[in-house]
């Protein structure tokens, strides 16, 4: 008599779980607030509470509101900055487009009496076009941007002088004084200029971490042909953020002429591209690319501009400004230096 035996079932092996969309999304994004922003944080603040214990005067709404629209047109070039460095390039020529854009405006203002919207679309559009030369000559041309931007960099202020045609532009009505350092210009406070200059920070910051064609900025900054050879469209890409950059630049050359007199001289534009790339790189953009947030720079920018107020309110020359911008550009990029070479011995 035979007894059969039944092997019971094996018990099927569970699948291991999907990750969650988020899990995924924790480990491809970075931090949304880098170690070195907050950095920066505690130093424009710990800044901010010594100069107003050793000149009071800083710490009033009469000194903290021109300051904040000196940070605007700044900061607002350095979001577009950001993105260029980000991707491994850099815009030399963003103080000869800011004159450009700058006296046009103002030459608008003076001798058409054009309206708000109309002076500030004109001057995006102006800053537009610029961006534009600049951004299809790097990506169709393939010459590396410091030699581009070189280049325009000085027939932009020949374009400029061109139109200032050795005359300064005087009778510039207050057309601009939303954007202006007087009441007008300023809500519960803040300078208009500054609030739309954050508001577009916020935008270009959720772009770049959120969206994919803003992640791919990061991968075109750390290996273009391999960001090529992964179907990224690096051509069309680098010329979008050129052509981003010049647009921001026309709004900033409307707060620039907006702060001033009704008197606009051919300074205008004069060294902004070193404040704009120190804020950048301050702000812990590497200057190499692949890596960059404009959180860190709108820190950036902020921190450049106590200094140079704090070294006026105090007294001091101001070729201390200069140095110790100097010295924090020095320390951001020895920082960042330090971060590759660690990461290359992993």
């Amino acid at each position: 008599m035979s007894t059969d035996v039944s092997t019971p079932s094996s018990a099927p092996t569970p699948e291991p779980a999907e990750p969650s969309a988020t899990k995924v999304a924790r480990r491809i994004l970075p931090s949304p607030v880098t170690g070195q922003e907050w950095v920066l944080v505690a130093i424009v603040v710990a800044l901010w509470i010594v100069l107003s214990i050793a000149t009071p005067a800083f710490g009033s709404a009469s000194s903290w509101q021109p300051l904040l629209s000196s940070v605007a047109p700044i900061a607002l070039m350095g979001v577009g900055m950001t993105m260029i460095i980000i991707t491994g390039g850099i815009d030399v020529s963003v103080g000869g487009a800011l004159m450009v854009a700058g006296v046009t405006t103002a030459k608008l203002l003076v001798d058409q009496g054009v309206s708000l919207p109309v002076a500030v679309v004109a001057a995006a559009v102006l800053g537009l076009v610029l961006g534009l030369v600049n951004g299809f000559l790097i990506a169709y041309g393939r010459v590396h941007a410091i030699i581009i931007t070189f280049g325009t960099a000085n027939l932009f202020q020949f374009v400029g002088r061109q139109i200032f045609a050795s005359q300064t532009v005087n009778g510039i009505p207050g057309t601009l004084d939303f954007f202006g350092r007087g009441e007008a210009g300023r809500t519960l406070g803040l300078p208009h200029s500054f609030v739309l200059t954050l508001l577009v920070a916020v935008g270009a910051w959720i772009w770049l971490r959120h969206n994919r064609s803003g992640r791919h900025l990061y991968a075109i900054g750390g290996d273009p042909t391999a960001a090529r050879l992964a179907g990224i469209q690096v051509q069309r890409l680098t010329l979008m953020t050129y052509a981003a950059t010049g647009l921001l630049v026309g709004i900033a050359a409307v707060f620039t002429v907006a702060s001033g007199t009704s008197t606009l001289d051919q300074t205008i534009g004069s060294g902004r591209e070193l404040a704009v790339i120190a804020a950048v790189v301050i702000g812990g953009t590497s200057i190499t690319g692949g890596r960059g947030s404009v959180l860190g720079t709108v820190l950036g920018a902020l921190l450049v501009q106590i200094v140079a107020s704090g070294v006026t309110q105090l007294g001091w020359p101001s070729q201390l400004s200069d140095f110790f911008v100097g010295v924090a550009i020095a320390i951001a990029v020895g920082a960042d230096l330090i971060r590759q070479r660690a990461r290359q011995q992993r």
